[in-house]
């Protein structure tokens, strides 16, 4: 529904015991217009393995994934 950025998402990952256990993957391709594919490219770019949760993704994975999906 677009009423959470993905950038909150991220900062409420290391207070919030199931958001931070949530698959990096599955908040990815939950963003609109990115789908299964996209989102792994994307993770793969970034260099982010599927199986990364939330609170495992270091500074730089953040900032590349917020420069990725533009927010």
């Amino acid at each position: 529904m677009g009423s959470v950025q993905l950038g909150q998402v991220l900062d409420l990952a290391d207070s919030d015991d199931i958001i931070g256990k949530t698959k990096a993957l599955a908040v990815i391709e939950s963003l609109p217009g990115v789908g299964k594919v996209k989102a792994r490219r994307m993770m793969e770019q970034i260099g982010i393995a599927e199986s990364r949760r939330l609170r495992g993704l270091g500074d730089q994975q953040r900032a590349a994934l917020l420069a990725a999906v533009g927010g």
